[in-house]
């Protein structure tokens, strides 16, 4: 991924953006052509590997074991006017968080399987929701689990960027955060704090 310095964040960055918007695109290849595949995947707690599972008919999984695979996160983005600068002598672009994982494909047993299903469904689950992983009849879960085949990334590298128009003047990034503060859409509110926030790093550096 290309990144310029003022758009590079940190493996500690690049990890909370992870766990924070952990459904991902899973890239590799499969019988001689790039492949992908859409899923949550969920990063270990020592930040080694991302873990995930294929549904069985999916063709992705039967060649992915000991490949070296992408995984690509996307944070929020969205679009950037130049209506609302203090110049009209700019051409637009788009603000956006990405992350891309790098590593090696390895396939789990059924007893890891379970394990990393239930994980996730905790992550997901709010703390006070009445449904446990648990709870569901085991018969029904066994055959859900046979049609499902799980799988772990061993992380070799990371790569995070967030473009907030930090190649813009702390004042025209300003004049950006009020105009998406006004847009009463997910994607600009979030890309508004997440620019705000980054005006204060520079603010309190400065």
């Amino acid at each position: 991924m290309y990144i310029p310095a003022p758009f590079q964040l940190s493996e500690a960055e690049a990890c909370d953006v992870i766990k924070e918007y952990g459904f991902a695109a899973l890239f590799s290849t499969a019988e001689g052509k790039p492949y992908a595949t859409h899923l949550p995947l969920m990063m270990s707690k020592n930040n080694e590997c991302l873990y995930g599972h294929f549904a069985l008919p999916n063709p992705q999984w039967k060649e992915i074991d000991g490949q070296n695979v992408l995984a690509v996160f996307q944070g929020p983005h969205c679009y950037i006017s130049p209506k609302w600068y203090e110049t009209n002598q700019a051409v637009p672009t788009w603000n956006y968080v990405a992350v891309h994982v790098y590593g090696e494909a390895e396939l789990l047993d059924e007893e890891e399987t379970v394990q990393s299903m239930s994980d996730l469904v905790l992550k997901y689950e709010s703390p006070d929701s009445p449904y446990k992983l648990e709870d569901v009849d085991a018969k029904l879960l066994a055959g859900m689990n046979k049609g499902v085949k799980g799988f772990k990334i061993k992380i070799s590298k990371i790569e995070g960027k967030a473009k907030l128009s930090q190649n813009h003047s702390a004042a025209r990034q300003g004049l950006v955060v009020q105009q998406l503060k006004q847009i009463p859409h997910t994607n600009e509110q979030l890309i508004s704090g997440l620019m705000e926030e980054n005006i204060k790093r520079i603010t309190a550096n400065n």
